[in-house]
């Protein structure tokens, strides 16, 4: 079965805004390793806005930073799958809309050899929490940026229930994030 894996930047603080945080090739070339394993990605309205408004751009026309050019192009020949009920359409290449979170369609997109053996990973604040309430996601990569912004979007509000984790391992960046790695806790 294919790993969710909620992989998100966020502040010391736990709010979350992607134009906030340090996107140094350091960080570009951890997630460059991270998107090489992932088979395909899901995200809310928001953040996919946000996503395919500037990295098919930079598809088009490459910064000449190796990491973030890279990163561009995985992102963009990823499968994506955005979850959202305003949208019309999706006009980013790889990407299918779906209108709600159904747990048992997220479950067949888990067995699902479409994306081969490779992860499925999940960026979206209100995704993430939807599919922790849903208690789909088998991994948590928390990037803790060295940023407090005092007020924002929080990562994890709206939790139905508690959830215990367990601390796999931890990856610190020259600029000073740090990546935490959670699994479930055995109960």
């Amino acid at each position: 079965m294919r790993k969710l894996i909620a992989a998100i930047n966020m502040t010391l603080d736990g709010f979350c805004d992607h134009t906030a945080m340090i996107a140094d090739e350091e960080i570009h070339q951890h997630y460059n390793e991270l998107l090489s394993n992932a088979g395909t990605l899901l995200y809310g309205r928001i953040t996919y806005q946000l996503m395919e408004s500037y990295w098919p751009t930079v598809v088009k026309n490459p910064t000449g930073v190796k990491p973030t050019d890279e990163f561009a192009v995985t992102i963009d020949n990823i499968p994506k799958i955005v979850f959202s009920n305003t949208l019309k359409n999706v006009d980013w290449k790889n990407t299918k809309l779906k209108r709600e979170v159904i747990k048992e369609e997220i479950l067949e997109l888990k067995q699902s050899r479409n994306g081969g053996s490779k992860n499925i990973l999940v960026g979206s604040p209100s995704l993430i929490v939807a599919l922790m309430n849903l208690n789909l996601i088998d991994e948590f990569q928390l990037s803790v940026q060295p940023i407090i912004l005092g007020n924002g979007l929080p990562l994890l509000k709206n939790i139905n229930d508690r959830i215990d984790l367990k601390l796999l391992k931890t990856k610190t960046f020259g600029c000073g994030a740090v990546t935490l790695y959670y699994g479930p806790a055995k109960k």
